[in-house]
């Protein structure tokens, strides 16, 4: 049995936020949340039955000031959008508003492409860099902290993002169980923003970047950190679809909120708390490559579609670093500035 909280919550920055949700025994359907708690299903309200979360992505441009006068209509307040573009239409979806209250929230879309970014945190890499130490290490722990410290610093400034990709299957809704497999060894958390393109990108320059965002969302980016790097043949290097793509190892959402609805995604705060007990607590400040060099650097190689995620990295409080890693019944509670949040519970695979 998932845990979950009694409903699920509507605390988000800005008039709405788009989900994917379904009543019991229903087929998900794409949704207008607004902070009153209430949800519209936009298949009726823009008359297409077909609708997803990612095909209304691929009309971003097109239908975002048509979602602000639904809001508006929902709520009974101004949301920024004139007068003038309300239609009947959105008038007819008065009385289509239902309870969110009851409903399960998957995860918010279903991406082609999922971009991972490692490393992205100053005191993340540090910290890390310090429990990998060598038992040998002739430097002390403050030593090597301040040599650390001085190579972040040069990356940020002359280096380049570190991303890689990861697989749609892995990820789950906000809500669900994470099963952890029975080879996991070390299952670690490492709770991110995420950022959900809405505008196809390819070669874009840093400062075009944001205008191909359509929002953001939370993502607990799981990783078995005993399969991160290979055993039998070390110049391989890492292994991310072994650590970080079983089934569920990516809970999204709860919600995506308009990037028009966030003012600094360099500037938003990033917990989780693990039974209750903080473990991680940071700024996005702390990111080494803000939304825009990642995302510029991703479209660089790859053509980014609407939908796509591009993950931006974990921030410092790992298991690594409390030496706690992920077990049977564990909790998970993450949530960012703005965006809501998520509640998992971890359950041990069963023994095949």
């Amino acid at each position: 049995m998932s845990v979950k909280p009694a409903a699920p919550s509507a605390s988000f920055s800005g008039p709405f936020a788009l989900g994917t949700l379904a009543a019991p025994d229903q087929a998900p359907f794409p949704g207008l949340v607004v902070p009153e708690g209430r949800v519209l299903d936009l298949r009726t309200a823009l008359r297409d039955r077909a609708l997803t979360i990612r095909r209304l992505l691929e009309r971003w441009d097109e239908v975002l000031p048509r979602l602000g006068a639904l809001a508006a209509n929902g709520t009974g307040v101004g949301t920024g959008v004139s007068a003038g573009s309300q239609t009947d239409a959105d008038a007819d979806t008065a009385d289509a508003w239902q309870p969110l209250d009851g409903l399960r929230v998957h995860a918010p879309v279903e991406p082609r492409q999922v971009f991972q970014s490692g490393a992205n945190y100053r005191q993340h890499v540090i910290d890390l860099e310090l429990a990998h130490r060598a038992p040998d290490d002739p430097r002390t722990p403050e030593a090597a902290r301040a040599e650390i410290a001085e190579v972040m610093d040069r990356r940020a400034a002359e280096d380049l993002p570190y991303v890689f990709i990861g697989l749609p299957s892995a990820i789950t809704g906000p809500y669900d169980d994470v099963v952890l497999p029975t080879w996991a060894e070390q299952p670690d958390w490492e709770l991110e923003l995420a950022v959900v393109v809405g505008r196809p990108a390819y070669r874009v320059s840093v400062s075009e970047a944001l205008a191909h965002v359509a929002g953001y969302t939370i993502a607990n980016d799981l990783t078995d950190r005993a399969t991160v790097f290979r055993r039998d043949m070390k110049a391989i290097g890492t292994d991310w679809l072994r650590s970080k793509n079983a089934p569920g190892f990516t809970p999204l959402g709860p919600w995506i909120v308009p990037a028009a609805s966030i003012a600094d995604p360099g500037d938003l705060r990033v917990t989780l708390k693990l039974n209750g007990d903080t473990m991680q607590d940071e700024s996005t400040k702390d990111m080494l490559f803000g939304v825009a060099r990642l995302v510029s650097y991703a479209s660089q190689t790859s053509r980014l579609l609407p939908g796509d995620l591009v993950l931006t990295g974990s921030p410092a409080g790992n298991g690594m670093h409390w030496g706690r890693l992920l077990r049977d019944g564990d909790v998970m509670d993450g949530s960012i500035t703005g965006l809501g949040a998520q509640r998992t519970r971890c359950i041990a695979q069963a023994a095949s």
